[in-house]
Order: C-alpha cells, then structure tokens, then sequence
C-alpha cells in the first residue's frame, strides 16, 4: 500500500460513523483506496477531499465562507496540493489560506468529525464528479484576524443558531450539529 493510501486508510479506520448512510459512505471511500489507484487525484470520478468547521470556542460561533460556485455558505478546505496525503494537515492548510486565521489547531481534539460523500457539479473546467470528505474541528483564539482569501469569498462568524439558518446544504447542517454539541460542552 502506497504512503498516501496508508495515511488516510490509517485516519479512516479508526473513525466511527455515526449514521447508516456514512457507513456506506466510509466503505465507499475506503474501497477506493484499497483498490489503487489515486484516491487524492483530482482526475478521479471519487476523490479524497478535507475540510473544517472553524470555531471560536469562547465566543460559541462558528465560520463559515461563501462558496461562489455552490451559492452557499459552506466549511473551509479542499483537496490536497501534490505529495499530501494527511486529511488534517490538508484542513489545517486550506483554513489558514481561506481565513488567514494565524493560530488553527484541532479541537478538541484531531479527530475526524463527519465523512461525507458530496456531489459536486460539472463545470466549464472538470466534469461532475464527488467528493469524499473528510471534516474536522479546528479553532482559533483571535477571530477578529479573519481575512478572506479574495473578495469572492466572504467569511462570516454566526452563532450555531445563525449559521443554521444561512446553510442549505444537508450535509453541511449534519456537521454544524455534531460541532454544536461540542461547543455546548
């Protein structure tokens, strides 16, 4: 098994899914691994993304940016640039570059909080294809040095309540929840 098949299969097999529809998710993902191939190409129909729920745990608010492709507010992150194959380092990145947040670290913990298989749609630049997500909670001490990356992608810090009512997507509604009974305590 390659190093990039062995760093996330290591990631995902200690991961406890918490609905049915991601246990299909998470044998789907790790088939694809074990098969070969390239699980982190993004030339593959399937292919490994990472992503973060930003919190502000003092405050209890969360960060989310606009995606201008999908028209909606969603969590930061993306795929791995060539050679990375470990899924938090890869959500620790992406949140850095997308907030500017200086000070992202786990919390409250490393673990893996939601593997979500998301459909993503053709455009002028790749054909439709999934991602395979792997999302984690990171946090900051200092929200107040948000910086979006481009004028394009605004960042906003909401209250769980708030950020509930700006999300539309599902999947996005499943992973504020499980953060939101962390933030709870």
């Amino acid at each position: 098994m390659a190093t990039a098949d062995h760093a996330v299969t290591h990631v995902l097999t200690g991961y406890r899914p918490k609905t049915t529809a991601e246990c299909v998710d998470l044998e789907r993902v790790l088939g694809v691994v074990e098969a070969g191939g390239a699980p982190w190409e993004r030339s593959t129909p399937l292919h490994i993304t990472a992503s973060a729920l930003i919190v502000h745990p003092d405050s209890g608010r969360v960060l989310l940016r606009w995606h201008q492709r999908h028209q909606s507010w969603l969590l930061v992150g993306g795929h791995g640039d060539p050679g990375e194959y470990d899924p938090l380092a890869i959500a620790l990145r992406e949140g850095q570059e997308e907030t500017g947040l200086p000070d992202l670290a786990p919390w409250p913990d490393a673990d893996v909080r939601h593997l979500v298989i998301v459909p993503v749609p053709a455009s002028s630049r790749e054909p439709a294809h999934e991602h395979a997500d792997v999302r984690y909670v990171l946090a900051t001490n200092v929200p107040e040095a948000v910086r979006p990356e481009n004028p394009d992608a605004p960042l906003r810090w909401l209250t769980p309540d708030e950020a509930r009512m700006a999300i539309t997507e599902a999947n996005v509604l499943d992973t504020l929840s499980r953060v939101e009974s962390l933030l709870a305590g």
